[in-house]
């Protein structure tokens, strides 16, 4: 039970459907969009259409898609990668030609061909109830019309104003009179108007062929890219199959390599060896969930690439051996200081959004163009941010996941859902870039192990793991003796400069026949339900 004596809010509660996003406009709009007729998946797509104009740091059109559905309340759950690859003629040869250590952040070479339409309008296609242009139609009316600035939207946006003001038609769009817009202010979108029009109009082929894709091909070859029309033109993202483990008898779903999902089962493969007792934020707890992260994110980054170019080891990955092998190396005692090689078998901004309908059909969408703004580039005549998620590639020779043409990155952003007894139980997911898959574990071991609602475990105080050794960012709401107990064991702590994460999620009460949901309180967005 809550203590309603905490400055925090209680879960939404109602009993035909349900929206949980970071932004209110957007949560608004997919319960407008079932009200009118239209399904969980139509309310999706709307509501992120809204989230690429009304949190342009957050995501855009010009990024990526992952999806999970679960058509009808059941547990046959569906799953969509929406991840774009480089263009065919981008090699590794191409930084060392020009002495690239690393992937620049504000270049062409940043920027895949963006996947996130080619999602939409599929997953509309397939799954979808509304004409497109009705579901694009609220985003068309904040981007034309214009939309006011809310708090958190602001911190962000403010945060970026040196990256925009390097980018010519950024600097005219996102920063009017020189400076980020400010909370309450308005803003509009009209080139983004104008280009979900013909979105609208022509579907996919309107983002992949014809006047945006000469736009944003022409500006990146302007800036050295390498982005042709074909690149964009042969752009499809594909079905997958999703990767699962049980979980205290629940199945958890993730969409599997090139994303980071298989590595949240992993994570908690890993806590499924430990009891979960006491205090969720001991010093003991937080201790193995930490080193469970550190390992399982050793072994992320050593082997999660694009399946289409490399043999990536998901069956060892979720094997019960390796998950043995990893909890046997935590010890309580003392913080690991060497992680164990992790040989091939014979680490940002995004939005995530949870919709039930009336149906119990369920979404989990998640859209991103990973750090806030992604590159900080816009196409001059279209207004599409182009996102930098080419960054999460590799430079170093033999690793997997080394750019090459026509390859997706390994992929931070991971929708997930929960199954159980043959039903759909819970959509759910975390924003934030490199910290989804222990957000995921973390989440689902706070909800299911310790019996704690949705809305309490989004709002407990997080940590993260980083690469630097035992080094580990904590927000400043963790507890001193806490912190200091875990500092004996070895662990350095530094404080997180931003919040970290955010989450939303809606769990179906098949007894009640209703729904409870949480949206993330570090964002502007709630959960609401009719």
């Amino acid at each position: 039970m809550r203590n309603f004596e905490k400055p925090t809010r209680s879960v939404a509660v109602s009993r035909h459907a349900m929206a949980a996003t970071s932004h209110p406009s957007a949560t608004l709009t997919a319960l407008q969009i079932m009200e009118a007729g239209g399904n969980a998946m139509d309310a999706a797509i709307a509501a992120c259409a809204v989230q690429c104009v009304v949190e342009p740091g957050s995501t855009g059109i010009g990024g990526d898609c992952f999806a999970l559905y679960a058509p009808g309340g059941s547990d046959k759950v569906v799953a969509y990668n929406g991840s774009g690859r480089t263009p065919a003629a981008l090699t590794a040869d191409w930084f060392e030609e020009r002495g690239l250590a690393e992937i620049p952040r504000q270049s062409p070479a940043a920027v895949t061909v963006p996947g996130a339409i080619d999602a939409w309008t599929r997953l509309h296609a397939d799954h979808g109830q509304l004409p497109f242009a009705d579901v694009l139609g609220p985003a068309i009316r904040f981007a034309e019309e214009g939309y006011a600035i809310t708090p958190r939207v602001h911190r962000d946006w403010s945060l970026e104003e040196e990256l925009l003001a390097a980018d010519m038609t950024a600097a005219r769009i996102f920063l009017p009179g020189g400076r980020a817009p400010k909370i309450g202010e308005l803003h509009r979108q009209p080139e983004l108007a104008e280009t979900f029009k013909r979105l609208a109009a022509e579907g996919s082929d309107g983002f992949y062929r014809g006047p945006v894709a000469e736009d944003i091909v022409a500006y990146l070859r302007s800036l050295g890219g390498l982005h042709t029309m074909e690149d964009f033109a042969s752009t499809r993202g594909e079905y997958v199959i999703p990767v699962t483990t049980d979980f205290r008898g629940y199945t958890i779903h993730e969409c599997p390599p090139n994303g980071q999902g298989i590595i949240a089962l992993l994570i908690l493969n890993i806590l499924s060896r430990f009891e979960a007792k006491g205090d969720p934020q001991s010093p003991d707890r937080l201790h193995v969930e930490i080193e469970a992260t550190r390992l399982a994110y050793a072994a992320r980054d050593a082997w999660v690439a694009d399946p289409d170019k490399v043999d990536v080891p998901v069956d060892e990955l979720l094997s019960e051996a390796l998950a043995d092998r990893l909890a046997a190396m935590i010890k309580l005692e003392k913080a690991l200081t060497d992680l164990p090689p992790f040989e091939m078998p014979l680490h940002p901004d995004t939005v995530y959004i949870s919709v039930i309908d009336r149906d119990r059909n369920a979404v989990s969408f998640i859209n991103s163009i990973f750090d806030s703004f992604g590159t900080g580039l816009v196409a001059p005549r279209s207004g599409v941010i182009l996102h930098n998620r080419g960054q999460s590639f590799s430079l170093k020779p033999g690793h997997p996941n080394r750019i090459g043409p026509s390859k997706r990155p390994l992929h931070t952003i991971i929708p997930g859902m929960v199954t159980r007894n043959g039903r759909v139980e819970m959509p759910f997911g975390v924003m934030g870039g490199y910290y989804q898959a222990l957000g995921h574990a973390h989440f689902i071991s706070k909800v299911l192990d310790y019996g704690m609602d949705l809305q309490e475990a989004i709002d407990l105080p997080r940590v993260m793991p980083t690469s630097d050794g035992t080094r580990v960012e904590a927000e400043h709401t963790i507890d001193g003796a806490i912190k200091a107990e875990l500092e004996r064991r070895g662990f350095t702590f530094s404080r997180a400069e931003d919040p970290i994460g955010g989450a939303q999620a809606i769990r179906i009460d098949w007894e009640n026949g209703t729904l409870t949901g949480a949206s993330e309180s570090r964002k502007d967005g709630v959960a609401v339900g009719i």
